[in-house]
């Protein structure tokens, strides 16, 4: 989906776009089991696709802290009955959430325009060519094996990018294809997740665009505590997700991987205006 892919990658920049998420697991922390079936995904990316989002993530295997990492052919067999129906029922671009090579190349033949890589293609080998190969976007995320809250964070996501990105270059992936993501959440302390999200003006001498993922997380719920607020009940996580996100995009990132695109397209309007003024 080439056009799907140059036409989402042509809008960055122009104002904060959302990235909504499409759970195919049984797992995950927010929705796990609710999407597992083709009519189930598919109305979830059209609900979003209406409320604004971008660009569908389709996600087959939980990383939520703790979870159990799944081989490559049940990740492949839980997307099997239902990706290529997400990317035909949405005008937007779709996203495969994988850091597995063959996962990837399975969801390229499906139609996928951008692979998001929670190991900024370190963990497997062969996914920085196939992404080359299949010609989709990726999303790069910083990531490590254990969290080490005595690190510079900021010098250590340098150091993942730098070697990303050599990767990338070497399998031929143009850097006009690459976007960033910071790992909120990932292998990180509590306070190393503020750092990152604070420091993102770090990375904008890479020139490439930045994409956070930090919706209704725990690290949040740390903060604001998980009881509902006020008369209304309002969910907390919700008003910290989009707190934090409007912080992000005052830092530089462009791009919010979130459950709820209706709320954020509300308050990015609000933001983009307000930074366009």
């Amino acid at each position: 989906m080439p056009e799907k892919r140059d036409r989402f990658l042509g809008r960055i920049g122009s104002g904060s776009l959302i990235m909504g998420i499409v759970n195919a697991t049984p797992d995950s922390f927010s929705d796990g089991g609710r999407f597992q079936t083709s009519a189930a995904a598919v109305a979830q990316a059209r609900r979003l696709a209406g409320d604004g989002a971008d660009i569908i993530d389709v996600g087959a295997e939980s990383t939520r802290p703790g979870h159990q990492p799944v081989p490559a052919d049940v990740e492949q067999a839980r997307l099997a009955p239902l990706l290529a129906d997400v990317v035909e029922s949405v005008t937007q671009p779709v996203s495969i959430d994988t850091s597995k090579a063959s996962v990837a190349r399975f969801a390229a033949a499906q139609g996928v325009a951008f692979i998001n890589d929670v190991w900024g293609l370190q963990r497997d080998p062969a996914m920085a060519d196939v992404v080359a190969e299949t010609e989709t976007g990726v999303v790069i995320m910083h990531n490590r094996e254990a969290a080490d809250p005595a690190c510079d964070i900021i010098s250590d996501m340098r150091r993942f990018f730098d070697h990303s990105l050599k990767l990338a270059q070497a399998a031929g992936i143009p850097a006009g294809r690459i976007i960033l993501d910071p790992g909120i959440g990932f292998a990180k302390s509590g306070h190393q997740n503020l750092q990152a999200l604070n420091g993102l003006g770090a990375f904008k001498d890479y020139g490439l665009p930045i994409l956070v993922g930090l919706s209704r997380k725990s690290l949040l719920g740390a903060v604001v505590g998980d009881e509902p607020i006020g008369a209304m009940k309002i969910e907390p996580r919700l008003v910290a997700t989009l707190a934090a996100n409007l912080v992000a995009a005052a830092n530089g990132a462009s791009i919010f991987r979130v459950h709820d695109a209706a709320e954020h397209l509300a308050a990015f309007k609000v933001f983009d205006a307000i930074r366009r003024a």
